[in-house]
């Protein structure tokens, strides 16, 4: 059994569209499947559009991201767990290639990532930049993360002395037990953080985080990107 985990936080605008992704992506595979959206402290319609899209509903008050992925696998009953950002949208493709990795003996993973609608010149070059140091890693993006159940609760979960790039650290929990393979097919997830932001911000914030270490991520203070909340108007795309 598959569990899909969404975290989701005032997520009304992009959570259908990435729950109809789910859903076919699931039904193309045929495999039994859950779909759970753990809703953090939404104001919105977030956890009406869930149900609406026949997902299974935690609500948690968190607003700590690894927290919130950890109450959804607390959750899961599957025997695989495919973590899934809110505004990101998968394809049977994606979750055949990454359940033959499993089959084929790896304990994890992540995928190639596409982005959606319109980029600023000056964030095209910083995620060039950012995808060239990244990739090499060998590393799960975090807007879609696969491992097994039993892989997942060895490695401990998603470390939640982290408000971001937990998936980096479970990626590498993830790493030290067995093969991790980020399979080909993409996801495609919103660039809207690449619109809402300037690039001067963005380089600003990869600037800080590459001095600041590990320490950068350990408090939600400077993390506005991950957490302040804002949201492009729909169609802005």
């Amino acid at each position: 059994m598959l569990s899909f985990i969404v975290p989701a936080y005032n997520e009304e605008l992009e959570l259908g569209g990435c729950l109809r992704s789910i859903h076919d992506a699931a039904r193309s595979v045929g495999k039994l499947y859950e779909v759970i959206v753990v809703d953090d402290a939404s104001t919105d319609r977030t956890a009406e559009i869930a149900i609406e899209n026949r997902a299974t509903v935690v609500r948690v008050e968190k607003r700590h991201i690894a927290a919130v992925r950890n109450a959804g696998a607390k959750a899961a009953k599957g025997d695989v767990f495919i973590f899934v950002d809110a505004d990101t949208q998968i394809s049977a493709a994606t979750v055949r290639a990454a359940l033959w990795a499993i089959n084929q003996g790896a304990v994890g993973g992540g995928a190639s990532v596409t982005f959606d609608g319109h980029i600023p010149f000056g964030s095209r070059c910083y995620i060039s930049l950012f995808m060239a140091i990244w990739w090499p890693l060998n590393l799960a993006a975090g807007c879609f993360v696969y491992t097994t159940r039993e892989a997942f609760e060895l490695a401990g979960g998603f470390d939640e002395q982290y408000f971001a790039g937990e998936e980096v650290w479970l990626s590498l929990a993830l790493r030290s037990l067995g093969k991790f393979v980020v399979v080909r097919p993409a996801v495609v997830t919103s660039a809207r953080k690449l619109r809402m932001y300037s690039a001067g911000h963005l380089f600003w914030l990869l600037f800080k985080c590459a001095i600041g270490g590990p320490k950068m991520t350990q408090q939600r203070e400077g993390l506005e990107l991950w957490y302040d909340g804002r949201r492009e108007p729909s169609g802005s795309s």
